[in-house]
């Protein structure tokens, strides 16, 4: 089963589009979570790989029967070096144990035999007969997809040998993302050529359902634009940054959606994760009882947005 007939079975199955992002910060992380890392490590990138290993995987407990995806941020756990590495793998592999997509949110994007390197190294399938090979194996990865196709190639290819996906950026949720993507080359912003493009690469990776496997990142802060590119890429799946924290509400995203309900799926990241933080009802010791409020919260909202467009 490809990519997006996973995706999609998990959306069905679960009645819910939401994915968590896992960005842990070592200053927000609970204080219980914080002193037991310190305990023996003192103050150092083995006592915040320990607690962001900890803390990940209460999150997924939390979550697991919600979200259909995690997507950790790979920059939060590089930071700490080779023990922050240890700390995604082992959240990785533990995510998958409990039935879950994982999205690696690397955001890689390179050319020739480094662009293959990098596919190998998160989705496999591209290691020849006689070198020694090993992947994280994450169900899809993000990435930036600017460099054009000999930049992308590597990671199709390797979508089609092991069944996994990527999301091209097309749109972003940043502020600045205006400043390039959408410049007007030949009458449309550069951000609908990507869009083409990204269509065209997912041709060939069109699942039983429907849709490809390439997919494509569009910021929920944009959604007059988010209409235009789900006309230009009808069998992407959309995977949606900007709920929550960064202002995107559930009328926001219904752009990303196709008539059907469905090509969609919406990430929140600091808004279930740190939910503790502003939710009264809930302590420090509870944060794992927050963020699976703060996810069943998100589900409905747009669960409940999307039956009213219908």
């Amino acid at each position: 089963m490809n990519f997006a007939d996973r995706l999609l079975a998990a959306v069905k199955a679960k009645n819910s589009c939401v994915v968590v992002g896992l960005d842990p910060r070592w200053s927000a992380l609970p204080p219980q979570l914080q002193a037991m890392a310190t305990k023996h490590n003192d103050f150092s990138p083995q006592a915040a790989a320990l607690a962001f290993f900890q803390f990940g995987r209460a999150i997924i407990d939390a979550v697991a029967d919600i979200a259909v995806a995690i997507k950790p941020q790979f920059a939060f756990y590089e930071q700490y070096g080779p023990w922050g590495m240890h700390a995604l793998v082992q959240t990785i592999e533990y995510a998958r144990e409990q039935g879950l997509l994982v999205i690696a949110d690397a955001k890689r994007g390179d050319i020739g035999s480094t662009a293959t390197a990098y596919a190998q190294a998160y989705l496999g399938g591209l290691a020849g007969e006689d070198e020694p090979s090993w992947s994280l194996q994450a169900d899809a990865l993000t990435v930036n997809a600017y460099l054009g196709s000999d930049g992308i190639k590597p990671f199709i290819e390797a979508s089609a040998a092991t069944g996994g996906g990527i999301f091209a950026l097309v749109k972003t949720s940043n502020p600045s993302a205006g400043e390039l993507q959408d410049q007007q080359v030949d009458g449309e912003p550069v951000y609908a050529l990507m869009a083409r493009m990204v269509h065209t690469w997912g041709k060939d990776l069109v699942g039983q359902q429907g849709y490809s496997s390439i997919g494509a990142v569009v910021g929920a802060t944009y959604p007059e634009d988010a209409a235009l590119l789900r006309r230009l890429m009808p069998q992407a799946i959309f995977l949606v940054p900007g709920y929550g924290a960064q202002g995107g509400s559930a009328e926001d995203v219904l752009p990303a959606f196709n008539p059907d309900g469905l090509g969609a799926v919406v990430n929140s990241s600091r808004g279930i994760i740190f939910a503790y933080q502003k939710d009264a009802q809930y302590g420090a010791e509870r944060y794992a009882d927050a963020a699976r409020a703060a996810a069943i919260a998100m589900r409905d909202d747009i669960n409940q947005a999307l039956a009213q467009r219908r």
